[in-house]
């Protein structure tokens, strides 16, 4: 691995610059020669035919004038044996080598792109980037679109500025480094993007890089990846204009990137707080920044770093390694969180934490409990899929929100149970019909299905009444003030076609759905009892009595109805003490 050169003003006398032919390869009818260049810490490879060693120096010869008898001659016959390949070799060398002897200060242009310099090298990067902004800067500028540089080109500029030396060394005023400087003042949009592994043909490791973003004056929004966050500097003094920041797959914690000069103060507080006992530093707050994503890095904690970003109001911390949630109480402008793809497994006061919150991704977690989440008032999107949440209880927490409108549970042990969506929306109540389960629209058919869950529900809780001693004695007295449809002392004339009832039927109309709790339905003697409708459209309690099965109904002002039947537009099914369907 290539080590980085010193980054601060003391650095080593430029080394000398090589470049060996250590092989040769045959490619098709013509031999290519590999040659290693190398730059101090850094080499890299490339590959040329003799042709383009004859063009170089034909234009070598017309440029700089050098001895035009330099370059080995070239053969026609028996171009390609081996022994012809291995002397040329040795010869194509020693000519490389007198031409970077022969130009020890600035390389010519030429020359350069032959060995790629304009990829690898300082001087050549550098030269390379200031041409491509004195032709096309004012254009990028003006479109106002991001920019995108990498690693190596910034640790060039970086590396060119600590040397002190003349802006164009070349005597080419389009190679300038004053090009660079005027369009990165200037630049809004700003994407620094490195690669994993060695950089083309090299040994660079362009991730670990160090450079000095201090030359760009008024960023808006920066995108850095794959880069080492301890090794960029100067990202604070965009501070005053910076509005959106992401940094991926390049820190290890928050205060790495949002207070990197932590490290040097044993204290230290954000601008404009009142200060508690002994500081030994005020760091001024990230006070343009809205939008930070520090998703797909290493970060186990969520710092007191946040303190210097007030205004946050998106936040993307996934993909990292968080088992808690800490100091976010801190951004109170906080409206959209991303934690997906970390390690929490309890939301435990985290309504204490959240006070604004809208949008609230959890997905791939370890999360078995929702009960954190019952009073996050403000929510109205939730993403728990890829969790460990078995119960619907669980589910109750979030039912009584009062904003939620999608939630996403997926993936999920619960999302394998049986008419698991209409049991996950009826913990939502009269909600039902807004909720989006799982990016899927709600159902007339499911809020059909609802109703009946939720007029199971409650025919349970009176059933749970009315065995209860003191209530049910209540109820009776409310059975006995009711007027009743008494029947004669044989059976209504409509009898059931079999001992129990069909199963109740779901309505897409929006139909009233009647739920009859019987509590001795097979009683030789009639028994009173109490009922329940309930549905999108009812809400009423029933009266009547039963005798060995056979029921009779009254319903207030819409009048009696004999037999099992209920409404002409209600469904309608019988509940034994049990529960059970009849």
């Amino acid at each position: 691995m290539a080590t980085s050169r010193t980054f601060g003003p003391e650095r080593e006398a430029e080394p000398a610059k090589e470049a060996r032919v250590v092989g040769s390869e045959l490619v098709d009818t013509y031999t290519v020669y590999i040659i290693q260049v190398t730059d101090g810490s850094h080499e890299w490879t490339v590959k040329h035919r003799y042709s383009d060693f004859h063009d170089l120096h034909e234009k070598l010869v017309a440029e700089r004038k050098i001895d035009k008898n330099l370059l080995p001659p070239k053969k026609i016959i028996g171009k390609n044996s081996r022994s012809l390949v291995e002397k040329r070799e040795k010869d194509l060398e020693v000519y490389l080598q007198k031409l970077l002897a022969a130009f020890p200060g600035v390389t010519p242009r030429v020359l350069g792109h032959f060995l790629h310099f304009h990829f690898y090298e300082i001087n050549g990067i550098t030269a390379a980037l200031a041409e491509e902004l004195f032709e096309k800067g004012e254009q990028l500028l003006g479109a106002g679109e991001v920019f995108a540089i990498g690693p190596l080109q910034l640790y060039a500029v970086t590396e060119q500025l600590q040397q002190g030396k003349p802006t164009c060394a070349s005597g080419d005023a389009k190679t300038d480094l004053g090009h660079i400087l005027d369009f990165t003042c200037r630049l809004k949009y700003l994407k620094v993007s490195g690669t994993e592994g060695p950089f083309g043909t090299s040994n660079i490791q362009e991730q670990l890089l160090p450079f000095d973003l201090s030359i760009f004056k008024s960023l808006h929004q920066v995108e850095i990846s794959h880069c080492d966050a301890q090794h960029i500097r100067g990202l604070v003094t965009s501070k005053p204009t910076l509005a959106t920041l992401s940094v991926r797959f390049s820190a290890t914690s928050m205060k790495e990137v949002l207070v990197p000069e932590a490290s040097e103060f044993d204290e230290w507080e954000p601008e404009g707080t009142a200060l508690e006992g002994p500081v030994t530093a005020v760091i001024p707050t990230w006070q343009a920044l809205t939008t930070l994503d520090l998703s797909h890095n290493s970060i186990s904690e969520i710092d007191e770093s946040v303190k210097l970003i007030p205004k946050i109001e998106f936040l993307d911390l996934s993909h990292n390694g968080l088992l808690v949630v800490d100091n976010l109480q801190h951004l109170y402008n906080l409206v959209h969180l991303d934690l997906s793809y970390n390690k929490l497994s309890s939301l435990e006061g985290l309504h204490t934490k959240l006070g604004n919150i809208k949008t609230l991704n959890l997905a791939g977690n370890l999360l078995e409990s929702l009960s954190g989440l019952h009073k996050l008032y403000s929510l109205v999107n939730l993403d728990l899929r890829d969790n460990r949440i078995e119960q619907m209880e669980e589910v109750r927490s979030i039912g009584s929100l009062p904003c939620l409108e999608h939630v996403s549970l997926l993936n999920n042990p619960l999302s394998i149970i049986p008419d698991y969506r209409t049991k996950v929306l009826a913990q939502f109540g009269e909600r039902a019909s807004e909720v989006c389960l799982d990016d899927t629209v709600t159902t007339e058919k499911e809020l059909d299905t609802v109703e009946v869950l939720k007029a199971i529900q409650k025919a349970k809780e009176v059933k749970s009444k009315l065995s209860n001693p003191e209530k049910r004695g209540g109820e009776d007295s409310r059975l006995s003030a009711a007027p009743c449809i008494r029947p004669s002392s044989s059976p209504p004339t409509v009898a059931p076609a079999s001992a129990s009832l069909p199963q109740p039927i779901l309505s897409n109309q929006g139909n009233r759905v009647c739920i009859l709790l019987l509590v001795e339905p097979h009683s030789p003697a009639w028994t009173s009892w109490l009922g329940w409708g309930w549905g999108r459209g009812a809400n009423t309690s029933f009266q009547g009595q039963t005798q060995g099965g056979w029921c009779l109904l009254q319903a207030g002002p819409h009048g009696g109805t004999r037999g099992r039947g209920a409404w002409p537009d209600a469904s309608c099914c019988l509940l034994g003490e049990d529960s059970r369907l009849l």
